[in-house]
């Protein structure tokens, strides 16, 4: 039966995982997404999943079974962060070019170096184009109900590409917070059975998986996963629209918070987002017409939504908590502004901010709205800068 508790980002994680109940998990620990396949081993000595757990050597490991377990026809998940993510960035081109819908649950940490074992998004960012769908979560619920939607977004069949659920380090997967855990026939009913149209095991049909493909080939490959990446979008429309209907929480591209008459905005990803609406409302209060875009899908990203969604406003701020050393502005920056180019006049300022765990406070917030009335009013900002710094 459905029942509120309370629990951590990880432990919702992991029960997401244990009523999914997936035909593989293959996994090797690494701070701070250990606890997500600890929990699930514990779920595996006490009988109840009977998933095959694969303890591996390696991150590169872990992803190689799954994708073995996934081109033979089964649901297979896996859990890392950081430099474990950055161990499988070869073998996530491959499961995304094999078209394998692996489930991949992150918990997101600054990529080394210098070592830091804190929230940021420098880990799934240097993956962005690896062709894997990319959902962030606010808390323990999004990153649970994300996980509850993952397969059901990969399996499409007009899609049929791994899906990675992320949720801030720390901050998010070590938090206790209020969670709402869904009943397990309830949850097993929305997932439904993996019925695979094509798979290694499959007696009736010849069919190789990541074979050497020369030069005649790739490009097909590559713009196959391409239109799937496209197809993704609908995808995720969907499965969220029905997960609405079933359990009761919306979810879309992004969640517009007291966007209605905003004239100046902040836009976010993951936990960040709570500490800015605690700002906007503060704003509001006092007569500001602040708002908030707390984007939720970040592969595909959803350009033609954002524009629409932001053409109203005087000004933006666009959070990244990842650089990308482009010079030019980090990863979110980049790909809002080449959304808004053409279709939205809207004055934005680029901030980077968190790396390393580093926090970020409500009058951190306050001070970038200010900082977007000025912006409006005509003062120049640099195209992108660091905030919370010591200079």
């Amino acid at each position: 039966m459905t029942r509120k508790d309370r629990m951590s980002g990880n432990q919702a994680a992991a029960e997401a995982i244990r009523q999914i109940n997936p035909d593989v998990i293959a996994a090797f620990p690494i701070t701070p997404s250990t606890e997500i396949p600890q929990y699930v081993s514990s779920f595996k000595a006490d009988g109840l999943i009977d998933t095959e757990f694969i303890a591996v050597e390696s991150e590169h490991s872990a992803m190689s079974a799954c994708i073995g377990a996934s081109a033979a026809g089964v649901r297979a998940m896996t859990a890392t962060s950081s430099a474990g993510m950055a161990l499988m960035y070869e073998m996530l081109y491959v499961a995304a070019s094999d078209r394998l819908p692996i489930v991949l649950a992150a918990v997101n940490r600054a990529l080394t170096g210098p070592i830091n074992i804190n929230a940021d998004h420098s880990d799934s960012m240097g993956a962005r184009d690896a062709g894997l769908i990319q959902l962030y979560s606010e808390n323990a619920q999004e990153a649970y109900d994300n996980l509850l939607m993952a397969n059901r977004i990969a399996e499409n069949p007009d899609v049929m590409l791994p899906i990675m659920v992320c949720q801030d380090g720390f901050i998010t997967s070590h938090g206790i917070e209020n969670i709402i855990i869904e009943d397990d026939a309830k949850v097993k009913d929305f997932i439904g059975e993996y019925r695979p149209e094509k798979y290694l095991l499959n007696p009736s049909e010849s069919l190789a998986v990541g074979p050497y493909s020369v030069s005649p080939y790739v490009i097909e490959m590559k713009r196959a996963a391409h239109e799937a990446m496209k197809n993704a979008r609908q995808a995720v429309a969907d499965v969220s629209a029905d997960f609405a209907r079933v359990f009761g929480r919306e979810y879309g591209f992004f969640e517009e918070y007291r966007m209605d008459d905003a004239e100046y905005a902040v836009l976010v990803m993951s936990s960040a987002a709570g500490t800015c609406k605690d700002a906007v409302d503060e704003l509001r209060a006092a007569g500001i017409k602040a708002g908030l875009v707390k984007l939720r899908m970040f592969r595909p990203f959803p350009a033609d939504e954002l524009a629409d969604a932001l053409k109203g406003l005087k000004a933006l701020a666009i959070m990244d908590r990842s650089d990308g050393f482009s010079g030019t502005g980090a990863p979110l920056n980049a790909e809002v502004r080449a959304a808004l180019y053409g279709k939205a006049d809207v004055k934005t300022a680029g901030y980077i901010y968190g790396l390393g765990g580093r926090d970020i406070k409500v009058d951190d917030f306050k001070d970038i709205f200010g900082e977007l009335a000025d912006l409006a009013a005509g003062k120049e900002l640099p195209y992108c800068r660091y905030i919370g710094v010591r200079e």
